[in-house]
């Protein structure tokens, strides 16, 4: 039987693993995401499209403020991401107006 602290540092160590994977999952997905959003702003720059979409904008907060509650996600912070994300997806917009 192992003692108390080699099992924790077990533990630990497989927690750490799991952190590692999901972080390369979020880095690629991130990647995956902001290529669709610069294709997005460099759409509206090509037709001359407004850079925000108001209702759109507060559908999507609303379904990830949805997706949050159901992931046990605190959903300030999944709201907090989609801003951010949504302001890339006007800087890009206007990176491609220039």
């Amino acid at each position: 039987m192992t003692d108390p602290v080699t099992r924790a540092a077990e533990l630990l160590k497989d927690h750490r693993d799991s952190i590692d994977r999901l972080d390369a999952i979020l880095v690629y997905t991130l990647g995956e995401r902001f290529k669709h959003t610069q294709a997005v702003g460099h759409l509206k720059a090509t037709h001359d499209l407004p850079p925000s979409d108001p209702a759109r904008e507060a559908t999507q907060i609303e379904r990830l403020e949805d997706l949050a509650k159901e992931a046990e996600l605190d959903p300030d912070f999944a709201k907090a991401f989609l801003n951010f994300i949504i302001q890339e997806v006007i800087r890009h917009h206007k990176k491609h107006q220039e």
